[in-house]
């Protein structure tokens, strides 16, 4: 340890945070936290452990200095967040690079390391000054396994300490039990919401910024409280493990994991998946009758030749808008339940609940939101009507009060085996709504690279755009494009039992231009892929994989769903469309040639293979290839 900080420490917190402190042995640990005391200069430190006493503290200090307010339901609170302050700060959120990749990295929104250092830490001097400042140690992933990533949050925000204490795994004792080889590798994450209003709102949001050291591991986030931007452990960490797995070996992605139950044959299968925003991910997680272990991010390691995932997290930071009885009713019951739930950017009615877009109930016509005093009716400062709620309003709440989780899988500390992968863009005219993949590198060049999500009319901008979305990952992929998506192929081809991998597309819509199924028939969809994992079901072929016969989906329709689906429909969801997958597959190409100039030649001239064959198969049989029809 730097011993010029051991007075400093002494005199910034009491004797019981030091012994805490002190009782890990860890100079690094030690030297991370005197540095940012010295920096950044909070009145004072208090140091948590993991006990429910200091959880506690951190709830009663976010009430008391008015970060959160209580609701009716007295374990419930709400938090705003400034009116300029509620989604992530993509142009703000930059990788600090070293000259030397600067040009590699060009393409992920970063800036030259030394010049982001200057910018970061002149932002940063002396940011918390009057203020209780909070340490806390926590897990990605669970404690004491093979998956887990160390991290310690700083930070003076008792609502982002809050929020980090529902959503992740404490792990101080953890930190505790680590071997002196470990005890340097960890994730590092300084935040301070700077200068706050009356509201107790961030006031410089034009000194924002969410500056990512991958090199060495630390996230600093500066005037900001949006939990997207604030919270260390979410989406910054994400990007610290995809450059760490990167470099390891194993995986890091934006994927739900969830079991698939089929309680004829008395089996569990269990599925990863990966989504762009709003084409189905929470959904398909939470699809009734199923299990859900994780929402959002995935570490997947070889284990013994088997591919094996863990969920990142312990709770849920859930966008609410539309979170209702019919939709949703597992998690909106929850929401409705006396236990611990923050609410961020909705509606506290003059009754102390809170009311929220597309929930299915009335809301008042008055009260407080992320505005301040709201009414009905009321704009803002540019002549917009304000309503209830923001359209990005979100709830934290932990995954383990959900009836349908999986909690053997939740809890497993190697994980579980994952035996398919399910990619889903919004997609109205080209692709089938579940096709496999004839093998692992296929699936990740044509059903994962090739991920768009198509914009719709609630959408700012012109309707039926695609946005191109590898992986459903491009925001958060922090180095190049196309080395990440060898390392994708590689990984899935290192294990012994590699997963069949799935495209889905709910989204298809009729010439009438209405969805040709209801909601839950993604249930069907996941059991055909869950019955082929197992060796069932006959297929066709298909330029780009493999498809349902129509007498199975059939059969399926009226196991789940009760319903009757008919062959005229079958034949038109499953009709191969090839000029336009060959004009996906051009977008494509375009995109990775613009974001990663060092894509390997093999990923472009696989493209042009399957170009090629698309081709010859329209020669031969048309553009519109019905099932069954093509051969190989």
């Amino acid at each position: 340890m730097n011993t010029n900080y051991e007075n400093l420490l002494k005199n910034r917190m009491s004797s019981e945070s030091y012994e805490k402190l002190t009782a890990l042995q860890n100079d690094k640990v030690m030297d991370f936290i005197g540095f940012f005391i010295d920096h950044c200069d909070p009145k004072s430190v208090y140091i948590c452990d993991d006990s429910e006493k200091d959880i506690q503290y951190v709830r009663d200090q976010a009430l008391r200095l008015g970060e959160e307010v209580t609701l009716a339901n007295s374990k419930q609170t709400i938090h705003w967040d400034g009116y300029g302050d509620q989604a992530r700060d993509k142009q703000s959120t930059r990788f600090m690079v070293y000259k030397e990749n600067l040009e590699n990295m060009k393409s992920l929104n970063s800036i030259e390391y030394e010049a982001g250092y200057e910018e970061i830490m002149g932002i940063s001097k002396g940011i918390m000054k009057g203020k209780d400042a909070v340490v806390l140690f926590f897990s990605e992933g669970p404690t004491e396994s093979p998956f887990t990533i160390p991290c310690i949050q700083f930070t003076d925000s008792w609502y982002v300490a809050h929020s980090e204490t529902i959503l992740y795994r404490l792990a101080y004792n953890h930190f505790m039990k680590m071997k002196d080889s470990e005890k340097g590798d960890f994730f590092r994450f300084i935040h301070s919401a700077g200068e706050l209003d009356e509201n107790n709102n961030t006031v410089n949001l034009d000194k924002r910024r969410i500056y990512m050291d991958t090199q060495n591991n630390i996230v600093y986030s500066m005037n900001n409280q949006y939990a997207g931007n604030s919270i260390g452990l979410k989406k910054h960490s994400m990007r610290l493990a995809i450059n760490k797995a990167g470099k390891e070996g194993w995986l890091c992605e934006h994927m739900f994991v969830m079991a698939a139950l089929n309680e004829e044959k008395n089996r569990k299968t269990y599925f990863c998946g990966a989504y762009p925003s709003a084409c189905g991910k929470t959904s398909t997680a939470m699809i009734p009758g199923e299990q859900i272990v994780g929402d959002d991010i995935a570490y997947f390691r070889n284990m013994n030749g088997e591919f094996r995932a863990v969920n990142v997290e312990f709770g849920m930071f859930g966008i609410i808008k539309d979170v209702n009885a019919e939709d949703d009713p597992v998690i909106f019951e929850n929401l409705k339940k006396n236990q611990e739930v923050i609410f961020s950017n909705v509606l506290m009615g003059p009754d102390g609940n809170p009311y929220w877009l597309g929930m299915g109930e009335e809301a008042p016509k008055e009260g407080r939101n992320h505005f301040g005093a709201w009414h009905e009716g009321v704009k803002d400062a540019k002549g917009n009507t304000v309503g209830i709620a923001h359209g990005n309003a979100r709830y934290t709440m932990r995954l383990d009060y959900l009836d349908n989780i999986d909690k053997e899988g939740f809890e497993a500390k190697n994980g579980v085996k994952v035996e398919g992968i399910l990619y889903g863009g919004r997609d109205s005219d080209i692709s089938v709504p579940i096709e496999e993949s004839p093998s692992w590198r296929d699936g990740i060049l044509l059903k994962a690279a090739t991920l768009e999500s198509e914009t719709t009319s609630a959408t700012i901008g012109a309707e039926g755009v695609r946005k191109p979305s590898p992986m459903a990952n491009l925001d958060f992929v922090s180095y190049p494009l196309g080395e990440y998506t060898m390392n994708n192929i590689k990984f899935g081809e290192s294990v012994k039992e590699t997963p069949k991998v799935f495209s889905t597309n709910y989204f298809m819509l009729s010439e009438e231009g209405k969805f040709m199924t209801s909601k839950l028939a993604k249930r069907v969809w996941l059991h055909w892929a869950e019955g082929r994992i197992h060796g069932e079901y006959e297929t066709y072929d298909t330029p780009t994989g493999k498809i349902p016969h129509y007498k199975d989906l059939a059969v399926l329709f009226k196991k789940y769903l009760n319903e009757d689906f008919s062959e005229d429909k079958y034949t038109y969801l499953f009709t191969f469309r090839c000029t336009k997958w060959i004009e996906k597959l051009e977008r494509t190409k375009a995109f990775y040639e613009k974001m990663d100039s060092n894509t390997p030649k093999e990923v472009f001239d696989y493209w042009d293979a399957e170009i090629d064959r698309i081709k010859a198969a329209r020669e031969k049989y048309g553009d519109l290839i019905k099932p069954g029809e093509y051969k190989v």
